[in-house]
């Protein structure tokens, strides 16, 4: 399979994803934020490219800066520069800011190193954390590494896939 071909796939899957979302939260009843960094918009995008998506889709925050994850989200600047912006803790709380500056019952959060650049040995490019919060649970986080193999774009791509698996009630 060709790079071009796992792209061609991916887009065509995101999609599809974002539309049994928007089917599966009209049918519980639920609103839902996105928070998202390395993924730019493109899980709001592709929920708010779905007709209908209006009856579930409250909100995105597009918070690629650490200063942005503060200010919007309300992630405390200690626990960034500790842990750093892609790590779980950021990734929980960035999922909980999502919920506390929203009409949302569910919020996702997505915080990577999409690449080229920028990885590290203990963070290599294509790790994400991914966060979700619930309106009267516990947070929760995970940890994925798609592959320094991959490029930027299919990072982006199987990033967006894995937070819209996580909105399905």
């Amino acid at each position: 399979m060709r790079e071009t071909d796992n792209i061609n796939t991916n887009r065509k899957a995101i999609p599809l994803l974002a539309n049994r979302v928007i089917q599966a939260n009209i049918a519980a009843n639920r609103l839902v934020a996105v928070a998202e960094s390395c993924t730019g918009g493109m899980v709001s995008a592709a929920l708010t490219g779905i007709a209908g998506s209006s009856a579930v889709v409250d909100r995105g925050f597009v918070t690629y800066s650490n200063e942005a994850k503060s200010e919007m989200l309300g992630v405390d600047p200690y626990i960034i520069t500790d842990n750093g912006a892609v790590s779980e803790i950021v990734a929980r709380e960035m999922a909980v800011g999502a919920l506390e500056h929203s009409r949302a019952d569910i919020a996702v959060s997505i915080t990577g190193i999409a690449g080229p650049g920028g990885g590290s040995e203990e963070k290599p490019v294509g790790t994400v954390m991914f966060g979700r919060a619930m309106k009267g649970q516990t947070p929760e986080s995970w940890h994925k590494a798609f592959g320094a193999e991959l490029s930027r774009a299919d990072i982006r791509d199987q990033a967006a896939l894995f937070a819209l698996e996580l909105l399905l009630p």
